[in-house]
């Protein structure tokens, strides 16, 4: 969508435009749908936030300023609400061993290496995900494997990984709104990146 097909389709709602809702509504409650079930437990609590979600923005779409598109927009407020449903309704699942133990820990394990720690090298180096068929990366079980993934990720390796690589988020962007530094941003991304990748082989077999 354009920027002046934005500004025609805020014009419209800002007129109560049912037509333009009910547009609006069924172009991205999918796409939000998909994202909410990402930081919250089940798909009745994110049904539930994709539905406050249509109800902020309504409510707010007179102080939309037009500095984003449209679609951010509502993402943010997306986020926003799931981040607050995702607090209350969080699960108490052990995520250590996802988590690679720790800030020092190492994001991949270190039997895929020979030589002596930190010194070795792959003894299976990973390949590019380009080398996996098209068919297979875009396949049912592969986005399943990857969605329960994410799902189980630490919350910060979560929220970076889905912006950056679901939403494709600029890094200056998912640090300003988490909060995080750049480096911190850059550890995150990879262990959580490293965590999908090896669910991914084991399930698919190996990328190499």
């Amino acid at each position: 969508m354009t920027r002046s097909d934005d500004q025609a389709l805020v014009a419209r709602l800002r007129e109560h435009d049912g037509a333009a809702f009910r547009e609006l509504v069924n172009g991205h409650t999918g796409r939000l749908l998909r994202l909410a079930t990402m930081f919250v437990p089940g798909t009745a609590v994110a049904e539930e936030v994709v539905q406050e979600t249509w109800i902020a923005v309504v409510k707010g779409i007179d102080g939309f300023e037009g500095r984003s598109s449209l679609s951010t927009w509502i993402t943010r407020i997306l986020l926003n609400i799931a981040r607050t449903s995702g607090q209350k309704e969080r699960r108490t699942v052990p995520f250590s061993a996802l988590d690679g133990g720790g800030p020092g820990a190492p994001a991949v394990d270190s039997d895929r290496f020979t030589g002596p720690p930190g010194h070795g090298v792959w003894s299976e180096p990973p390949a590019r995900w380009s080398d996996l068929p098209e068919a297979r990366l875009e396949s049912r079980e592969t986005f399943a494997v990857v969605l329960q993934t994410v799902r189980q990720l630490p919350e910060q390796q979560r929220w970076v990984v889905v912006l950056r690589d679901v939403e494709d988020w600029s890094s200056t962007d998912v640090c300003d709104y988490l909060g995080i530094t750049e480096g911190n941003q850059r550890v995150l991304l990879h262990r959580g990146r490293s965590v999908v990748r090896a669910a991914l082989e084991d399930r698919l077999g190996s990328l190499s």
